[in-house]
């Protein structure tokens, strides 16, 4: 039988919403970020470059399958929710899907290393290695869409918790422990930070939303929103693509030394990617949930990120010697320039987010999966011209990439205003616009902060 958590009212207006969600999903990222700082700084301290260049490689293919197994359904999950009877088992089904995708996407990416890895093939003559490599991507899944169920439950505080604090302690806690591991030590701390989010995730989700697995299908919606999910994954891979291929073509062009080099930077520069992230997902989250006040939270949205991003991509390219000094000799003069890149095209990322999760917001998803796919071909096409030239390059493709798909997402925003209005209640065909106006009303899991309601979440890194 569903359980359901005893609904309390919700204290916050709607114009306050937006900045409450931003707030703490800010927040989290911050307590992310402020950890995985000192989780390199101590690994830049324990290991060499080759083995965190070697390890950063296997930590972003982990990454990219966590985004990958989720098929869509982290968005789905908020934009279309079931109703309160059938929530849990929508969740239960999103949950064992992607866990499963999680551990075989792993196999696949293993199974492919001739093709694109060569240098990591060693990985697969240890069976070891192979299972543990399988298990932590299934966990690394479960916490993005676990990250997703607290976003679209507007209950982004419990993120603070499992995805800021559980994984970070934990994280933190373990490569000191582990060098004898090699590269293992750094892969490993990092994959048991994500099983420490998962356990604290569960944990939340049946204590605050009042989660029970139920494993059945009537009234979940996955199959009507089939669509609505798979154009969604299609949009996600194509954003994600360049943050697996870039570490690797920085490994093979300029070397292991280079490619922790390149990480480092790219995970500082995450901090400040993560803010126009944050406060896209409460666009979505709020879009979802109320479409009719979307052009005020595209408004809102937009100070916010213009407001947090531009000084703190400022303080980051001013400061970016001494950053980079704490994580050790030689990494400030081989990776200052590249961060400065970063902090430069962060602007660009913030433009991009924006947009991208407006378009996610009115439904216009053939559009998301075009813009996604100029980000990717323009980035990974002036990195494979570039690479030769340093590791600088590889931060200028990026930048010129996320601003390529911003403004053409934005282009696209400005059509879809004059888009004609679907029926109340009837989901809009993929690729077509969705009036601010009301839409069928959703049910959710009930959470503590809020009457019962209805993310997708990018560090992007």
């Amino acid at each position: 039988m569903d359980g359901a958590a005893v609904p309390i009212p919700r204290r916050h207006g709607k114009a306050h919403s937006v900045y409450r969600n931003s707030f703490f999903v800010l927040v989290t990222t911050a307590t992310t970020a402020a950890l995985g700082f000192l989780f390199w700084v101590v690994v830049a301290r324990f290991y060499t470059p080759v083995q965190v260049g070697i390890a950063t490689s296997l930590i972003s293919a982990m990454s990219l399958i966590s985004y990958l197994s989720q098929f869509g359904l982290n968005s789905t999950l908020v934009r279309f929710p079931a109703a309160t009877p059938a929530r849990n088992a929508q969740l239960t089904l999103a949950l064992c899907a992607v866990a499963g995708a999680g551990g075989l996407l792993a196999l696949g990416y293993l199974a492919g290393l001739p093709l694109y890895g060569e240098k990591l093939l060693f990985v697969r003559d240890n069976p070891l290695a192979v299972t543990g490599f399988v298990l932590l991507c299934a966990c690394a899944a479960l916490n993005q869409l676990a990250k997703s169920v607290f976003t679209g439950a507007r209950a982004p505080e419990l993120n603070v918790l499992s995805d800021g604090l559980a994984q970070g302690v934990v994280k933190l806690a373990l490569p000191a422990f582990l060098t004898g591991l090699g590269m293992y030590g750094i892969v490993g701390s990092t994959g048991a930070g994500f099983a420490a989010a998962v356990v604290c995730a569960m944990f939340l989700m049946r204590r605050r939303l009042g989660f029970r697995f139920a494993p059945r299908v009537g009234g979940t919606r996955l199959r009507e929103q089939f669509g609505y999910s798979l154009a969604s994954y299609a949009s996600g891979l194509l954003n994600l693509v360049p943050q697996l291929v870039l570490p690797l073509i920085v490994l093979h062009h300029l070397g292991a030394a280079a490619t922790g080099y390149f990480y480092v930077a790219f995970q500082i520069a995450a901090l400040l990617n993560a803010i126009a992230f944050s406060v896209g997902e409460a666009l979505f989250a709020e879009g979802s949930h109320d479409p009719g006040q979307l052009p005020v939270l595209l408004r809102r949205t937009a100070v916010i990120i213009a407001a947090a991003q531009t000084p703190a991509a400022a303080a980051i390219a001013a400061g970016s010697g001494l950053v980079l000094w704490v994580f050790g000799p030689g990494y400030a003069d081989a990776a200052g320039p590249l961060l400065v890149a970063f902090a430069l095209g962060s602007l660009a990322v913030a433009l991009s987010s924006w947009a991208n999760f407006a378009l996610k917001v009115t439904r216009q998803l053939r559009q998301l999966i075009v813009n996604n796919a100029v980000f990717a071909l323009v980035t990974l096409t002036l990195a494979l011209l570039w690479a030769d030239r340093g590791l600088v390059w590889i931060g200028w493709a990026w930048g010129l990439g996320n601003l390529a798909s911003g403004l053409v997402a934005v282009t696209a925003l400005l059509r879809g205003r004059r888009g004609r209005p679907s029926p109340p209640g009837e989901a809009a065909p993929a690729g077509t616009s969705v009036p601010d106006g009301p839409r069928a009303p959703v049910a959710t899991v009930p959470t503590p902060v809020e009457r019962p309601h209805h993310p997708d979440p990018r560090t992007r890194s």
